[in-house]
């Protein structure tokens, strides 16, 4: 299944866009499931159909899904309650009622991360076009599998089940109580949701499609999302300039000064990325014909992965280099920390923690360069870890 994730600044449209783009591709034949995340009908709004819980044919080949994260939040309590009851039960502690329960910020995107991995695994779609939330709550939604998936093995090392039945004994000798089966099940359950969520969005067919208005503050967002994007690894496949004004206008409308700003954008942009424009409709679409009419496109060709290849430079300078792609990367704002078999990658407002290659595991750092929008890693041989044949 091939996924689109779109996002772009708040206020762009990127729902109409994803409501267009999924239509499109609906309507060239394609098997095409639409998942939205605001809590208000934005997505129904466009569409021009009620959209919920409960997935809703709007044509032959769309659907469209919106799930609903208090309820699932509430089930998800639940269960919790129900698997720990004997604990709670120890403690003389009052079981909530579903009824009671309110969902705790970052239920919402809890629950797009299930979408995404129920959606992958029902196998009932050959399209998944996911209305994400701004930019800024996109990326870090986006990073999140990752990064949970870290904490976990951090504060509980599958390595250490292997001693699940010296427990007991441990526990006594260090005077201190071991952790329980129960968490450690817990963990590996978690762990195996976040997995399949994580390898949805980092799927060769998964492409980031993103949207903005063409002026400077879409150009600012743009900027700042692609190069977030990047750090992520994620493929970037078409930049959508939304709501574009006619070329024509009356010499003295107030429109003059609007057109030129997205004429002089779009120039940049189109230099750079990828751009599709789709007209401003002179009111905000409702309905599938205004979708329609708006011309949005459908999937493209694939895109190329993106790859952080490390090269091989022994022989000529002895070291080798790790080349991480970070277009729009500025050298003041670029920061790099080595921690153990990893490395803290730090561009602009974003960071990440990378494992590092094997190869590179038994190096040391010795400089890094950024040209041309990649940044090359030089890594030296430790005598006292690299092979002595090499």
């Amino acid at each position: 299944m091939r996924t689109i994730l779109i996002t772009g600044p708040g206020g762009s449209g990127r729902t109409t866009v994803a409501a267009a783009t999924a239509l499109a591709a609906a309507r060239q034949g394609t098997r095409t499931l639409l998942l939205g995340t605001d809590r208000d009908d934005t997505l129904g709004a466009a569409l021009g159909v009620r959209t919920g819980p409960a997935p809703t044919t709007v044509e032959p080949h769309l659907t469209v899904w919106r799930p609903d994260a208090a309820q699932g939040f509430r089930d998800g309590l639940a269960a919790l309650q129900d698997r720990a009851s004997s604990a709670l039960d120890l403690l003389g502690a009052a079981r909530l009622d579903p009824e009671e329960l309110t969902p705790l910020p970052g239920a919402d995107e809890l629950a797009l991360l299930r979408a995404l991995r129920d959606a992958a695994l029902a196998e009932r779609h050959d399209l998944l076009v996911v209305d994400l939330p701004p930019a800024p709550r996109a990326l870090a939604l986006l990073a999140a599998p990752e990064e949970l998936r870290r904490c976990l093995r951090r504060l509980l090392p599958p390595e250490r089940q292997a001693a699940r039945a010296l427990r007991p004994v441990l526990g006594k000798l260090a005077g201190v109580p071991m952790p329980a089966e129960a968490l450690y099940e817990a963990a590996a359950r978690w762990d195996l949701e976040l997995a399949a969520a994580e390898a949805v969005v980092a799927d060769r067919n998964t492409v980031a499609r993103l949207v903005a208005e063409p002026g400077p503050a879409g150009a600012d967002a743009i900027h700042a999302t692609v190069l977030g994007l990047a750090l992520r690894g994620l493929r970037t496949d078409l930049l959508v300039a939304n709501r574009v004004l006619p070329e024509e206008v009356p010499a003295d409308s107030w429109l003059t000064g609007p057109l030129a700003q997205q004429r002089k954008t779009l120039e940049e942009w189109r230099g750079t990325y990828d751009v599709r424009a789709l007209p401003h409709l002179g009111r905000d679409p409702r309905g599938t014909d205004d979708l329609a009419a708006l011309g949005a496109p459908g999937p493209g060709p694939a895109v190329t992965p993106v790859e952080w290849p490390v090269t091989d430079r022994l022989a000529e300078d002895g070291v080798l280099v790790w080349r991480i792609p970070l277009p729009g990367a500025v050298r003041e704002e670029l920061d790099l920390v080595r921690r153990g078999d990893e490395l803290v990658v730090a561009a602009g407002p974003f960071r990440r923690i990378v494992p590092l290659p094997s190869a590179l595991r038994r190096c040391t750092v010795e400089g890094a360069a950024l040209r041309e929008g990649t940044l090359a890693v030089r890594f030296a041989p430790d005598p006292q870890l690299w092979p002595r044949g090499r």
